[in-house]
């Protein structure tokens, strides 16, 4: 089952069927399907306060993940700043809604066992970004 849920932020608008879809999709090319899949989208001081509380860090991001994965049954908490998602777009000169994509996508791509802290990782969680992202044109 795959929620969305808020806090302090307005829902974005998005096509949730078709994101449920392509969530799955992009599972199931990794051999995977979804169990409890909970994404909140929230504000800066939000993530900030989860990013502290939880993983000791002091600053903001757009994407923490929370992984409770068992065997090929994706799970998990996603928290989405939704302001970080905004200011990225702006600096990478991309539309918000292609950077709100890339970060759902991102945070299944977590669960599904990419990685991207290692050297060369980010490279390989781009291209499945990406590769993810041509498939949500393609539904």
């Amino acid at each position: 089952m795959i929620s969305f849920e808020t806090k302090n932020v307005d829902m974005p608008i998005l096509d949730f069927a078709k994101v449920e879809e392509w969530l799955n999709e992009v599972a199931a090319n990794f051999e995977k399907h979804i169990g409890n899949l909970n994404y909140l989208f929230c504000d800066d001081q939000e993530i900030l306060r989860v990013n502290r509380e939880f993983l000791k860090h002091d600053y903001f991001t757009d994407i923490i993940t929370f992984d409770y994965s068992r065997k090929n049954k994706v799970g998990g908490d996603l928290f989405i700043s939704l302001d970080t998602v905004k200011s990225n777009s702006q600096d990478l000169n991309v539309s918000y809604d292609s950077e709100l994509l890339r970060v759902i996508i991102h945070g299944l791509l977590h669960l599904c066992g990419v990685d991207d802290k290692g050297p060369g990782q980010r490279e390989i969680m781009e291209e499945h970004e990406n590769r993810a992202l041509a498939l949500w044109k393609d539904l």
